[in-house]
């Protein structure tokens, strides 16, 4: 008897010991995953690299390709593509100055079979899915051979052989003459006219890396280009910067709304050649490559600067931390986002194998987000590699780093003008679904229109806040024929809901909110009654060190698409129903008004 007492109160005790730890035990709340946060892909064309996987696809297998691919990044949380129309002086869309390339039809200079025009194409798919398009251009490579017999007849290296260099194998454009640089932006800027992308994208191929016995035989230009007497490093780099702030003042008269970036090499100079630099020891982009991106930065040359920090976090003469807590030090108010090697975790390398370590990718999108201020993203090279999901990586980024969406972060030195409101927000209850509805925004004091719409959701027990993207229902963009709804199936039968609508620009600017709320019953309308618009609209945040004027404000054209910002106090309700009391959560929601 004594024993099965004793039993039983150790049998009380234990009940007590397991009852204490699991409900007393301490909470930890989930960090709040970032609202905006750009995360990329690089799509490489040049070899097939990415896309389209073989140069002889027909045109329908490439869009196919395109469109898989596509769905496949927007399922990661992907939410905008670099894509490479210019690998070599040849192009992915119809052009009079260029070549088709031969990447895309097998042979330069023929164009596709049954005919189309990719570039639209491309961008019209991103857009869909909510991802910006940058239109990624090689400047200054013209081949990748010296074969000059299989160039097409509408090369440019027939018309000017003059402006060419032979380096390592390669036909390279010569930096150092004028005429170089102005065709390079006559190029571009025939891009940006007659195409809708969201933004003109440099890699790291400026002047050639350097190889063993090779030499850059520019001496004729340097004699003949040089009025300043700079020594020959300098007078290169001059030639660099020529081009990147010519661009940048050309981008920005012909439409205003596109982004201009670059993504050097990784390290800019090591703190042993400069005490400006990093605390690196590894080869130096600015003595290497001529490319001074730290000037372009405090010059407001670039929108983005993407530098490939393609080392790992233990990588002793480039550490990961070490370059993004120093590039977050120097990016000078313009967009920091990171290129990370997506493509180290396939390769067998002994020189950095922390890349073996399936927990290293995660963890430099973690490390970036240590500096909220100053890193705005990543970008991951390249599209193959992340669709492969090397050591299951692109999975533990989807389930975990990327589970809630993110919009593209805003460029108040571009513009910072918010949209208005939506106009006639109403929601329909039924016991299947919620369903929203409303007009357009109209037209802001820029003459911006907006381009889409974010709709956040919350529950009765929720304190709203548009800040936290886990309460982002849905980004809907506008379609040709269609009207302005979305259908909510995932709300429960008898609850009460808080919605907020808040509209968005071109460049991602964020309007105020028009708001309304259910009490959970069946067939009921609620109506959204926008307040007034303020009188005053914020002022553009001026570019750092602007090297040239303002462009003059040129209105933008509406165009269905993606993104994000902050948002302010919502506006007041009109409900179609019974009058409800607004206390509590209502109160809470509009501040009692």
């Amino acid at each position: 008897m004594f024993r099965f007492v004793a039993a039983c109160r150790f049998l009380v005790f234990q009940c007590l010991l397991f009852t204490l730890f699991t409900t007393a035990r301490p909470t930890f709340a989930q960090p709040t995953p970032p609202k905006r946060e750009l995360r990329g892909v690089w799509i490489a064309t040049v070899e097939n690299i990415d896309w389209p996987s073989s140069r002889s696809l027909p045109p329908e297998q490439q869009r196919r390709e395109y469109r898989r691919m596509l769905d496949i990044h927007q399922r990661n949380g992907i939410n905008a593509v670099f894509v490479q129309v210019r690998p070599a002086s040849d192009a992915f869309y119809q052009s009079e100055l260029e070549p088709w390339s031969k990447w895309l039809t097998g042979t330069q200079g023929k164009a596709p079979v049954p005919y189309y025009d990719p570039l639209p194409f491309l961008i019209e798919e991103a857009h869909s899915r909510g991802m910006e398009f940058h239109a990624w251009f090689n400047p200054y490579r013209a081949t990748m051979d010296t074969v000059t017999r299989r160039l097409a007849p509408n090369h440019p290296y027939r018309r000017h052989p003059e402006w060419f260099l032979r380096y390592s194998g390669k036909l390279l454009y010569n930096p150092g003459l004028p005429a170089v640089r102005e065709y390079i932006g006559q190029v571009i800027v025939d891009v940006v006219r007659r195409y809708d992308i969201d933004g003109v994208h440099f890699d790291d191929y400026f002047y050639p890396y350097p190889e063993a016995n090779q030499v850059i035989h520019d001496e004729a230009a340097y004699a003949r280009f040089n009025p300043d007497h700079l020594d020959l490093a300098a007078w290169r780099r001059q030639n660099v910067n020529a081009l990147i702030q010519s661009l940048h003042d050309t981008i920005r008269h012909t439409k205003r709304w596109v982004k201009f970036g670059i993504s050097p090499f990784g390290v800019w100079r090591n703190q042993t050649t400069d005490p400006n630099g990093s605390a690196t020891k590894a080869f130096q982009g600015y003595d290497g490559l001529y490319a001074d991106a730290l000037e372009w930065l405090r010059q407001g040359w670039v929108d983005y600067v993407l530098p490939q920090l393609y080392w790992s976090s233990n990588f002793r003469v480039a550490q990961y931390p070490v370059l993004v807590e120093w590039w977050a030090r120097n990016s000078n108010g313009r967009h920091l986002y990171i290129g990370h090697g997506a493509y180290r975790m396939l390769e067998n390398t002994r020189a950095d194998t922390t890349w073996r370590n399936p927990r290293e990718l995660p963890r430099q999108v973690r490390i970036n987000r240590t500096f909220p201020t100053e890193v705005s993203g990543s970008v991951f090279f390249s599209s193959k590699s992340l669709i492969s999901n090397p050591l299951n990586t692109t999975d533990s980024l989807r389930q975990h780093e990327f589970r809630y969406p993110a919009l593209v972060p805003a460029m108040p030195w571009l513009d910072a003008v918010p949209p208005r409101p939506a106009q006639n927000l109403t929601v329909t209850t039924k016991a299947t679904a919620n369903t929203l509805a409303w007009q357009p925004s109209p037209t802001a004091s820029d003459g911006d229109a907006a381009t889409y719409y974010a709709l956040y959701r919350f529950a009765e027990e929720q304190t709203p806040t548009p800040d936290d993207p886990r309460n982002l229902l849905a980004i809907v963009r506008p379609q040709a024929g269609r009207g302005l709804t979305y259908v909510d199936t995932t709300a429960l039968r008898g609850r009460g809901y808080a919605y907020f609508l808040t509209a968005f620009d071109r460049l991602h600017n964020e309007s105020r909110p028009v708001s309304v709320r259910t009490t959970g019953r069946t067939a009921e309308v609620v109506v959204a009654q926008t307040t007034p618009e303020p009188v005053s609209v914020p002022a553009p945040v001026p570019a750092p060190k602007p090297a040239t004027p303002p462009a003059p404000a040129t209105p933008r054209p509406p165009a269905p698409r993606p993104t994000a910002g902050t948002v302010s106090t919502p506006t007041k309700i009109k409900v179609k129903t019974k009058p409800k009391r607004r206390g509590g959560f209502f109160r809470r929601l509009f501040g009692g008004r």
